[in-house]
């Protein structure tokens, strides 16, 4: 940014111009000369603004960001409209770890300097350190902007930065068909996808960039980026450290790579990254956060604590913060904390993602301490902030229920007969969350033929992906599935199958025979489980429906349930999860093994040797003593189920009966014919 910005003042001239220039091209090269140049044309032209200019950078670059900013805060003082030198003082205070002043600098860089693409980066990798992912967004579309020169693009860039899809996609698509190799059109249209959730199509295209232009930075950001989202974290990781063999220090980068490692399950590496981070960055609540959740799925609560505690000292009132401490279950809130948590409530400028986790977590601490009112009203607040924004629709998801039932017939599964990988390695749990999955998980997982793995996506994406529309439709999911998986033929099951043993192989680090795949959504797609992995075991984790329905219903989920932030919402998703099971019951009898949440709690050794003699597995000691093994736990169970059985939460939800009308008239009769 150094030579293509404006004037800080006029330019030298003869040898003292010479000195600058020769100075200036020095710093990305040796920046030690050119710290040594700068300062002797100082010597010779003391407060000369463009030697303390190229001397503050040439500092920053060679480890000495203290030493840049004692020549930068004057400078900028003295240089109030000059874009580079709050560009480099902005690059200078986020070596320190000084990030609110840091975005500062750097959009004043960007106001004074539009067309900036550094800056602009500079500003995108702040704001995603500082957790701020949607002005993060904006900046790197702003980048792009910038970064392009051809009308048209710079149209359908400024038609992405003011959030005009259809607009910037007509123009691309046009483009391109002239251009078919313009990389940074491709990029573009790469970056629209993945703001409309086509992922695959983003993938796609950022592949076809990188073939085009291997060296093209930008573009292997965005194409690791789309990988973690997609779950593809061993191919996501590779990207990243060709980015970081260019770019060692980049806070973007290895932040993204920590977050990609905790979803490979090597939370040391994980952990040591964050503290890594940290020790350059330590006021990133975010990061304290994510650092947080890396001790925790490591088995490390108490470290985790510690770190949740950085993130709200560091930025209050960090809602997420304090709903980490009370997801851990068994974390006690002090007096001071819930004074301080509800003075935060009722501020009336808090943002709404605060307010949501702060009302969750006071209703935990009331909840605790037999205020069931206030905790259910509190319960109650933060649900309907995660409605608002859900978007759930119960009349689409019954009438996706439907469209199962009607395609999945025994004639159905008869007429297709072989296909599918032959593996009988997966174990799949299904059901609705907080019915006993984890629990389901950690038992079976405490066997020395099967390893526990977590959440996995891949399932879903595979459904995503074969149901996906045309490049023209926005629907994050295209309206092709299930149906589409009638025109499967017998290789192309097997190729999903072999296609999703290759992609969950790297979470399985323990060679053990068996693995465990628990999403409880996937009860969704048990058709495309059936046809693609035929000889898979699959388990039905179910628990009473106004225990499992309220416990969802306190519980802010990071992702994935959507349906769990209203009541009616709530009782009408169970009765579907009900009916489709029903069905495949029918249909498929046999094929799935229920496991009654208080069935399991009443007769734990009973129910675990059922479950194992579905498995075809031994009886194993350990699997009743699971909360004796010693492994990673991502879910909000997490600490639970490192402790024996909890038979006191049976009943909970009667505490909170007289306000759960709208969930019992929701469920109707399924209240009472759950278990069959």
């Amino acid at each position: 940014m150094v030579d293509s910005s404006p004037a800080m003042v006029d330019a030298p001239t003869g040898s003292l111009s010479v000195a600058l220039k020769r100075a200036a091209r020095l710093l990305k090269s040796n920046p030690t000369l050119a710290a040594r140049q700068a300062e002797e044309i100082l010597r010779v032209v003391p407060g000369e603004p463009r030697a303390a200019f190229v001397a503050a950078a040439a500092r920053r670059l060679g480890g000495d960001p203290q030493g840049a900013r004692a020549l930068l805060e004057p400078l900028a003082a003295a240089q109030p409209t000059a874009a580079a030198v709050h560009f480099e003082l902005g690059q200078c205070l986020a070596c320190l770890g000084e990030a609110d002043a840091a975005i500062a600098a750097l959009r004043r860089a960007t106001e004074l300097k539009p067309d900036a693409p550094e800056a602009w980066r500079a500003l995108a990798d702040q704001l995603t350190l500082a957790g701020d992912l949607g002005a993060a967004d904006a900046a790197y579309a702003q980048h792009i902007r910038a970064s392009v020169h051809d009308p048209v693009l710079r149209q359908a860039a400024i038609a992405l930065c003011d959030e005009r899809l259809a607009d910037a996609e007509r123009l691309l698509r046009g483009h391109l068909i002239g251009s078919p190799t313009d990389v940074a059109a491709i990029r573009m249209l790469a970056e629209l996808g993945t703001r409309l959730g086509r992922y695959s199509e983003a993938e796609a295209l950022l592949e076809r960039c990188l073939e085009l232009a291997p060296s093209f930075t930008g573009a292997r950001h965005n194409y690791a980026v789309v990988l973690y989202r997609r779950q593809k974290a061993a191919r996501a990781l590779v990207q990243i450290d060709r980015l970081l063999a260019e770019e060692p220090r980049d806070p973007s980068y290895r932040t993204l790579k920590a977050a990609v490692l905790a979803f490979l399950s090597d939370f040391g590496e994980a952990t040591r990254l964050y503290e890594e981070i940290l020790a350059e960055n330590a006021a990133q609540p975010k990061i304290w956060l994510s650092y947080g959740h890396a001790l925790r799925a490591g088995g490390r609560a108490a470290e985790a604590v510690t770190a949740y505690r950085r993130a709200i000292d560091t930025a209050p009132p960090m809602g997420e913060a304090f709903w980490s401490l009370a997801n851990l279950k068994t974390y006690r809130f002090s007096a001071a904390d819930e004074g301080e948590i509800a003075a935060h409530l009722t501020r009336r400028d808090l943002a709404a993602d605060d307010r949501l986790h702060l009302a969750f977590t006071l209703g935990k601490i009331l909840e605790d301490r037999g205020s069931f009112a206030d905790a259910f009203e509190r319960y109650s607040e933060g649900a309907a902030i995660q409605r608002r924004r859900s978007g759930f629709d119960a009349a689409a998801m019954h009438a996706d229920v439907e469209r199962s039932k009607a395609l999945f017939t025994r004639a159905f599964f008869a007429e297709r007969g072989q296909g599918g990988a032959s593996s009988r390695a997966p174990i799949f749990i299904v059901g609705l969350p907080r019915s006993g999955s984890t629990l389901i998980e950690q038992i079976l997982a405490s066997h020395s033929a099967v390893e526990g793995t977590f959440e996995l996506p891949d399932i879903v994406g595979l459904a995503r992906d074969l149901g996906a529309a045309g490049p023209g439709d926005t629907a994050k999911d295209g309206g092709r599935y299930p149906e589409i998986l009638a025109e499967l033929t017998a290789a192309r099951r097997t190729e999903l199958g072999e296609t999703y043993l290759a992609d969950t192989a790297v979470h399985r680090k323990l060679g053990r025979p068996m693995f465990i795949d628990k999403m409880p959504n996937n009860f969704r797609h048990l058709g495309l489980i059936h046809l693609i992995l035929p000889n898979a075991r699959i388990i039905d984790a179910r628990r009473h429906p106004m225990a499992a329905c309220f416990s969802a219903f306190k519980q802010h989920f990071a992702r994935g349930y959507r349906f769990s932030y209203d009541l009616t919402d709530l009782g009408l998703y169970y009765r579907d999860y009900l009916a489709l099971m029903d069905h495949f019951d029918q249909v498929l009898p046999g094929r799935v093994h229920r496991v009654i949440y208080e069935d399991m709690v009443a007769d734990t050794e009973g129910q675990v040797r059922r479950l194992l003699d579905y498995l075809g597995l031994a009886f194993e000691e350990a699997c009743v003593r699971f909360h004796e093994t010693d492994r990673a736990v991502r879910t909000a169970s997490s600490e639970q189920v490192r402790l024996p059985i909890f038979r006191e939460g049976l009943d909970q939800w009667r505490r909170f009966e007289p306000w759960l009308g709208p969930l019992k008239a929701a469920l109707g009769s399924a209240r009472d014919d759950w278990r069959t």
